[in-house]
Formats: structure tokens, C-alpha cells, sequence
């Protein structure tokens, strides 16, 4: 059986993390489109593995949480009961930030409910020692999956932002209006209050929708299956914490943590695949 050329699965790679599409990465790289979707669940699946078990006893004094919104086949409210049975429906990629390293500490691809709030926050607790400071927006279902998760270990807030609705409906559904006014309130412990804040995980869910196809609003680009979803998130973010510096840290995230001493190249990325053995084209 052929094997994929390591220099077309790096080629392949780079074009994926770059935010360009299934389609796209067939014809710049000419690749075949199922030969791509073979390779990304592989290698998405080893970056899953490899972050679930590198990424840990995080020091992390200043967290921030929130979840960000997509789509699978089609919106929830234009799926047929048949096709929300087979994954199509909103979903969800909950995320957790080092506010100082910008390291993706955890992450969660599903629906937005309380029992995935637990599971979400039961892993973020798991990967962190010491005391954080957590900050989330209004979600009323983190109060008590943090408490769950944390119990009194943990100086927990909400940032909340309001905005007043502008324009036209159909010209500005896909973003907010002006925004009026921001609270903050602690939820448990003496969060400082000068770090109650939510803007580096938001900066974060714009990185995501220009890095990820499947993310980008308004475009035919979105995921087909869940499965294919989750691990296109997967390689964004094994590549996001490994191999793509921060610009104002000027090293990755993981550097800056401790959790690795170079830059990853694409190929030690890819690398990865070499603990689920061979890609077959």
C-alpha cells in the first residue's frame, strides 16, 4: 500500500493550520480530499493524546474561560430531528487561557450545557496546580461547575459586557452592538480585581475563526462530521501552543510555560503520528 511522502503530509499540515480548507489544501498541495481527511483525523487524534498527557502541573495564577460557537452539517435550528441524530447541530469548543503565558491549558469540543461545563472545568482543575484566579463571562452554568471542580481553591469572578442593540437585525447578527457598560463580580475568594478580565480568551476565539476553516462565518467551509471537527481543533491548538510564536512573548506559549525549549516545526508535529503508526494514502 502507498504511503503518504513525509514532505506531502508536512505540506498538507502547514496549508490546515493556516486556515485554508479541505478543498483548498487538495489543490495547492494535490493531495486527495479523503487522503486529507485521513490524515488530519491521525494526526488529530496524536495531538489530542499528546496534549492530554503533556499538558499538566501548569502553574497558572491568572485563567480566563469561555466557549466558542460553530456549526456541524447544519444550524441547530434548520437540522431535521434524523440529522441532529447523526451529530449535525451547533456546537461548542470550550476553552481555558493562561492570561500570562497565553497557553491553552484545556479545551472541550461539544454541546454548551452544564454537564459539559463540568467535564470542561473537572480538566482544567486537573492540569493546574495551585491557586488560580478564574474569570469567565455570564454563562450561568460556570459558577457551579468551577465550585465543583475547584471546590475553595480557587478566586473565581464574572466579567459580564452589555451591549445595545444597533442597525439593522440582518446587518449585525453576527456581532454586538455598542457595548454599554461592564460589570465584574466575585463569585468566590479575593480575585484581584485588575486581573477580572476576559480579553485574551476572546482574542483567542478570533485567532480560532481566522486559523480554522470550519470556523469562519458566512462560508461553505464548515465541518461535515463532528469527528472531523474535533480533531481539526486538536491540531489547531497542538500547533498554536508548540509551534506558532506569540508575538508580543516572542516564544510559544508552551516555551513560555515550561512545557517545551524550541519552536515546533511542522514535521515534529506531524512526528506525532509516527505513535499510531504509518499514514496509508
Amino acid at each position: 500500500m502507498n504511503r503518504l511522502p513525509l514532505a506531502k503530509q508536512v505540506a498538507v499540515v502547514a496549508a490546515l493550520v493556516e486556515g485554508n480548507s479541505i478543498r483548498s489544501t487538495a489543490r495547492m498541495t494535490d493531495v486527495s480530499k479523503p487522503t486529507i481527511l485521513k490524515l488530519l483525523a491521525e494526526l488529530g487524534a496524536a495531538c489530542a493524546t499528546y496534549h492530554d498527557e503533556r499538558v499538566r502541573n501548569l502553574s497558572i495564577k491568572n485563567l480566563e474561560c469561555d466557549e466558542i460557537w460553530a456549526f456541524v452539517g447544519a444550524k441547530s435550528k434548520n437540522a431535521t430531528p434524523e440529522q441532529k441524530a447523526d451529530g449535525w447541530g451547533d456546537i461548542w469548543t470550550w476553552t481555558a487561557i493562561d492570561a500570562d503565558t497565553k497557553l491553552i491549558a484545556s479545551y472541550l469540543v461539544g454541546p454548551r450545557i452544564a454537564s459539559a461545563a463540568r467535564e470542561f472545568m473537572w480538566d482544567v482543575a486537573g492540569r493546574i496546580t495551585g491557586r488560580p484566579q478564574v474569570t469567565t463571562d455570564g454563562l450561568n452554568f460556570y459558577p457551579d461547575a468551577i465550585e465543583w471542580a475547584f471546590g475553595s481553591n480557587v478566586d473565581y469572578a464574572i466579567l459580564e459586557k452589555h451591549y445595545r442593540p444597533t442597525g439593522e437585525r440582518g446587518v449585525t447578527r453576527y456581532s454586538p452592538g455598542t457595548l454599554q457598560s461592564v460589570t465584574k463580580e466575585v463569585i468566590r475568594g479575593l480575585p484581584n480585581r485588575r486581573r477580572i478580565c476576559t480579553s485574551f480568551v476572546e482574542r483567542q476565539n478570533l485567532s480560532m475563526r481566522m486559523s480554522m476553516r470550519r470556523f469562519t462565518r458566512l462560508t461553505n467551509g464548515f465541518s461535515k462530521k463532528v469527528d472531523n471537527h474535533a480533531h481539526a481543533v486538536a491540531l489547531y491548538f497542538l500547533h498554536y501552543n508548540f509551534a506558532r510564536v506569540h508575538k508580543t512573548l516572542r516564544v510559544t506559549p508552551a516555551m513560555a510555560s515550561g512545557l517545551a525549549d524550541h519552536v515546533w516545526s511542522i514535521e515534529e508535529i506531524v512526528g506525532l503520528l509516527n505513535r499510531r503508526g504509518a499514514l496509508a494514502a
